[in-house]
């Protein structure tokens, strides 16, 4: 299984980010997958923002849950990440991953993709 994540690198303020992760060898139904975007902003730790599960429910980092949607494509094996009014501070590495259920390390990873908001 591969993740791989694509979008633009650069967002004005109070724009809607949006990055899209395209699963290869893997479908985003097959259980007990969990499917998650994460993001390393510089300097800091990493930081789970929501999951798409196997079943098709999602779960939201409450601290970003106001801003945050993610949706998935299943005949084209995407998932997308939709992040609302970004500011500087959204600036950051994001991730896809993957992890199985009641498993809290992620064992598949894409490669990253730099975002910086900046006008």
């Amino acid at each position: 299984v591969q993740l791989q994540e694509s979008g633009p690198g650069l967002v004005k303020p109070s724009q809607t980010l949006s990055l899209t992760c395209t699963v290869s060898g893997g479908s985003l139904t097959a259980y007990p997958y969990y499917w998650s975007w994460i993001r390393q902003p510089p300097g800091k730790g990493l930081e789970w923002m929501g999951d798409t599960v196997y079943s098709g429910s999602a779960y939201y980092n409450p601290s970003l849950k106001s801003r945050v949607s993610i949706s998935r494509d299943t005949s084209n094996n995407q998932i997308t990440l939709h992040l609302r009014s970004v500011t500087p501070e959204d600036t950051a590495v994001y991730y896809c991953a993957r992890r199985e259920t009641n498993i809290s390390i992620y064992d598949i990873w894409g490669q990253g993709t730099q975002v910086t908001v900046s006008s």
